[in-house]
């Protein structure tokens, strides 16, 4: 039985790759959450089962990330480097900082939470790369602007 916490750190991953599904693909949000619901949460790979997906943590970050899209897209350019426009980044990443963009701009989730989480998920995506740290940099910026409240000692 996995915990509401593994639950929700699988929808994270999830919402991750359905953003980025649906911007390659150009599907709509309908079409993709039906699909990881139906078939990516707790699908099986050679002998690794993924986790149970919190669907309703799911559905609120893709919904936000959709609604937010512009909102999160302005603070993400303003956190990365000038010569680095969100359109030129990996879309892997792009979708990652949609996900968490979403979290952190229309949830209650803490955002120090919220930049553990992601970096993690950017963890699993890129194993062995510098993107972990470069997401923890972005995410930190776009927290402290959106929330600030949050980061006063």
């Amino acid at each position: 039985m996995t915990d509401k916490k593994q639950m929700r750190s699988a929808a994270r991953f999830f919402a991750v790759q359905a953003l980025f599904q649906m911007e390659g693909a150009g599907q709509t949000v309908e079409r993709v959450v039906r699909e990881f619901e139906d078939h990516r949460f707790g699908e099986v790979f050679d002998d690794y089962e993924m986790a149970e997906g919190d669907s309703k943590h799911f559905r609120a970050l893709i919904d936000h990330a959709v609604n937010w899209q512009a909102r999160i897209d302005q603070m993400t350019d303003r956190a990365l480097v000038a010569k680095w426009p969100i359109d030129r980044i990996d879309p892997v990443l792009r979708a990652l900082f949609r996900a968490a963009g979403a979290e952190i701009v229309a949830m209650d989730t803490p955002p120090k939470v919220v930049i553990t989480e992601f970096v993690d998920v950017a963890k699993a995506f890129f194993p062995d790369g510098k993107e972990p740290k470069f997401v923890n940099a972005v995410l930190d910026h776009m927290a402290r602007e959106a929330k600030p409240e949050a980061f006063s000692a």
